[in-house]
């Protein structure tokens, strides 16, 4: 089966990173796996989005129009992306940026303060993790202790700052109601 998740927010927000520890896990528990950045001018403070798509079968084409999941970090983002998720698909709407929701009835919406809960925990950079670890868990896309080691892999070159982001992403999971 194949699923797709657009992780869309203003660029300095960790987007990417965000959507590069999703694609990691899922290749870690053998899925197929296309990792698709956008992020042009707009890369320091204008909408940056990244799509991954994770299959068990060969993947046909990376371009994807209606994703099956959203994480949204800011309210643009949500405004933009969300009229084309799939029903069933879960949307995860930052809080702490974006003050409305998605409008639709027929998605899973997931209301994270990754901000607030970062600022909370010692940094707001890792909001990314909070978000990604609580989308994780909602959505089932990945498992969640493969994506835990794909975290502390990605910052195995800066280990001081591993327990933030293990903190940032046992509270994404709380928030998830793990």
């Amino acid at each position: 089966m194949q699923k797709e998740v657009m992780f869309a927010g203003f660029g300095g927000q960790g987007i990417l990173l965000s959507a590069k520890l999703l694609a990691h896990a899922a290749m870690e528990q053998g899925s197929e796996v296309m990792w698709i950045p956008s992020y042009g001018p707009e890369m320091r403070g204008g909408t940056a989005y990244c799509t991954v798509v994770v299959s068990d079968k060969h993947i046909g084409s990376p371009i994807i129009k209606n994703p099956t999941h959203l994480v949204a970090m800011n309210r643009p983002s949500l405004e933009k992306f969300a009229p084309v998720v799939k029903s069933d698909g879960v949307v995860l709407i930052n809080s702490s940026l974006i003050p409305i929701r998605s409008g639709r009835t027929d998605v899973v919406e997931l209301i994270v303060p990754a901000n607030e809960t970062a600022i909370r925990l010692g940094s707001v950079k890792c909001a990314n993790i909070v978000a990604v670890s609580a989308f994780a868990a909602k959505s089932k896309m990945v498992d969640v202790e493969i994506l835990r080691e794909c975290v502390k892999k990605e910052f195995s070159k800066k280990p001081k700052l591993i327990p933030l982001n293990m903190k940032a992403f046992d509270e994404g999971l709380k928030i998830a109601g793990m």
